[in-house]
C-alpha cells in the first residue's frame, strides 16, 4: 500500500517537475535575405545564418584559412555541417560576389513580424 501511495507522490511531483525542465525560451524567427560569401564573409556575418552561432562561424573561417570554398556544397567538409544542415542554408550561399546577407524581420510565435532595430 505504502509503495503504491510513494508511486503515485513520486509520478506527481515528476509531473510537476518535467514542464519547469523543458522549459524553452521564447524564440522568434529571423528572417534574412540576401547571400553570405563563404570565402569573405566575417563570422559575425556567418553569424546571421540561420542555425548558425558563434563557434559554427568561427569553424567556417578557420577552415577556409586552409581549404578556400569553391563551391557552396563545401561546406558539408566543415565539422558540424552535414548535408541536412547545408540543405537549409543553401539559398544564401555563394563562393563570389559581395555578402548582402541581412536581417529582414523576426517573425514571433504569432506570426506577426517584428522590424529588426
Amino acid at each position: 500500500m505504502w509503495a503504491a501511495v510513494l508511486a503515485v507522490s513520486l509520478g506527481a511531483t515528476a509531473a510537476y517537475a518535467a514542464p519547469a525542465a523543458k522549459h524553452k525560451r521564447a524564440a522568434s524567427k529571423v528572417q534574412i535575405a540576401g547571400v553570405v560569401n563563404l570565402n569573405q564573409a566575417t563570422a559575425a556575418q556567418l553569424d546571421l545564418l540561420p542555425g548558425v552561432g558563434a563557434k559554427a562561424a568561427q569553424a567556417i573561417v578557420a577552415y577556409r584559412s586552409q581549404h578556400p570554398f569553391s563551391r557552396p556544397e563545401e561546406l558539408v567538409k566543415v565539422k558540424g555541417f552535414g548535408k541536412k544542415r547545408f540543405e537549409k542554408l543553401k539559398s544564401h550561399l555563394a563562393t563570389q560576389g559581395p555578402t548582402t546577407l541581412k536581417q529582414v524581420a523576426a517573425v514571433a510565435k504569432t506570426g506577426v513580424a517584428a522590424h529588426p532595430s
